[in-house]
């Protein structure tokens, strides 16, 4: 375990490895502490004296790396970090003032939970707290909580869980329930492991776990990622095309493009990051539990551009696991988190198909497809799928409704793969090309029926030239999210609506 592991990080320490030097500055006022005698009058006296805070809660505003931001943190020395209804007044004053001002929140739990000398009072007043981050969200203000050791009850159960980047402290103890109230109410330790934020990241409730070291480095990247692009920075990026500025007819010989798409050396989800965005953040899981291999999720930047961007692994789908429901639930966090935001929203297709299995029936896997489809279409926002190469069944279906729709050259969309459908019509798999092209799956076909609208050349394999395709994937996707962001978004959404209303239309 590293120094940072396990050890108890005070508020002090974490504003101070966060914040510009010299530049933090405190909101904090007297804080209205109840009456509640003589006796708790003393508990409060020794634990601002122990902790060096008036309180639980310490609030303000720092730069970070010369941008504002307004910093949370609880202080555990000081009751364990209970959070009563002073220090939930305090916090909300902090959010409040944060979303009237503008400012992003980097929020940080050490808590015990609520306060159980303030009973009930300080219990409900975890709701007004997560009401004040709701409304911070609302504003469209990113929001960012770092749980530090230990994180528990209801401190995690409001402002510690509501993030949307959540890290956590190496070794840390992360849970609702405290071990030691478990223990004393069921007579047994808790399973040892389960609330440690290892686990949790490796569940999909958490995004990572990163040392309290290298936490200013992230929110340095995400609030930089998150500058919202100029009027005249969008029009020069939707006017510049780059490396993609050819616009190919799209393939036609549908078998050859599958076999081209199934390559081992083919760039996906991961090769387009690396070689054609910037600042990439990754995200992790559904933050409910839920993590899938085979998608992945993050913040990242096309040619200067913020997004969210969404994306399936098909080398992941193949060696792991296919595809299941909790990826789908996964993307639905991705389509959330861009609309709260105000982010552009991609959406990269490349799988061999959802899973075909018990687990995925019980698990809501056609549910998930209707419900991704359904937030798709009324999506707030600005909408761009990428096919990039595999298109296979419900599972490419559902991250698909968009404003635009740009495929690689050998993409393709198809409701099976060509071997299941061969094998539905003919009871066999010899018929796969042939039933691949009557279904018009190829590229050059789904631009004729107006389901992709752009196709960005292959030359001739994005196999053969997998930086330089990446590269010019890249520059299509910023150009057209670029453009989406200048069309006003009730017109976007009454464009999109009718583009899938008119789907298959004869004449």
């Amino acid at each position: 375990m590293s120094a940072s592991g396990r050890r108890r990080v005070s508020a002090g320490e974490l504003i101070a490895l966060i914040a510009d030097a010299g530049t933090f500055r405190s909101w904090d006022a007297p804080p209205r502490e109840p009456d509640l005698g003589e006796g708790y009058r003393r508990e409060l006296a020794a634990a601002a004296e122990k902790a060096g805070t008036d309180e639980s809660i310490v609030t303000g505003e720092a730069m970070v790396d010369g941008r504002r931001v307004a910093l949370i943190a609880c202080e555990f020395a000081f009751l364990a970090g209970s959070v009563g209804t002073a220090a939930a007044d305090r916090f909300v004053t902090a959010m409040e003032r944060a979303t009237a001002e503008g400012l992003p929140v980097l929020a940080s739990t050490a808590s015990g939970g609520t306060r159980m000398q303030e009973g009930t009072l300080a219990f409900v007043a975890m709701v007004k707290i997560a009401t004040a981050v709701a409304a911070h969200q609302d504003a469209g203000l990113p929001y960012l909580a770092y749980l530090r050791h230990p994180s528990t009850g209801g401190a995690l159960a409001s402002f510690g869980s509501l993030g949307q980047v959540t890290v956590a402290q190496p070794g840390a103890l992360v849970g609702f329930l405290g071990p030691r109230v478990y223990e004393a109410l069921y007579g047994q330790e808790f399973p040892d492991g389960v609330q440690s934020a290892e686990n949790l990241a490796a569940h999909g409730i958490i995004d990572g776990v990163l040392p309290p070291e290298q936490l200013r480095d992230v929110v340095r990247r995400t609030l930089r990622l998150l500058e919202r692009p100029t009027h005249a920075e969008l029009t020069a990026r939707a006017g510049d095309p780059g490396s993609a500025a050819e616009h190919p007819e799209g393939a036609t010989d549908a078998w050859a493009s599958i076999t081209r798409t199934r390559d081992a050396r083919r760039p996906g989800l991961r090769q387009l990051l690396r070689h054609a965005a910037t600042d990439v953040v990754p995200l992790s899981g559904t933050g409910q539990g839920e993590r899938d291999p085979g998608l992945s999720l993050g913040l990242a930047r096309f040619g200067g551009i913020p997004c969210v961007v969404v994306g399936q692994d098909r080398r992941t789908q193949r060696a792991l696991a296919p595809l299941g429901p909790g990826a789908l639930r996964a993307a639905r966090r991705a389509m959330r988190l861009a609309e709260e935001l105000r982010l552009p929203l991609v959406t990269v297709i490349d799988t061999p198909g959802a899973a075909l299995s018990q687990t995925a029936e019980e698990g809501g896997l056609a549910s998930e497809i209707a419900h991704c489809l359904a937030d798709l279409a009324t999506h707030r926002g600005a909408t761009l799928s990428v096919l990039l190469g595999e298109g296979t069944g419900g599972g490419a279906l559902a991250l698909l409704p968009a404003d635009r729709t740009i495929a690689a050259e050998h993409a393709w969309l198809s409701p099976l793969p060509p071997e299941g459908a061969s094998a539905i019509v003919h009871r066999d798999t010899e018929h796969a090309a042939e039933l691949a092209e009557q279904q018009g799956v190829a590229s050059a076909r789904l631009r004729e029926n107006a389901i992709v609208d752009r196709i960005v050349a292959e030359r001739p394999d994005a196999a053969e030239e997998r930086e330089a395709f990446c590269i010019r994937m890249g520059d299509a996707i910023a150009q057209e999210i670029a453009a989406l962001q200048l069309v006003r978004p009730e017109r976007r959404r009454v464009l999109r609506h009718d583009r899938y209303r008119r789907l298959g239309e004869v004449g």
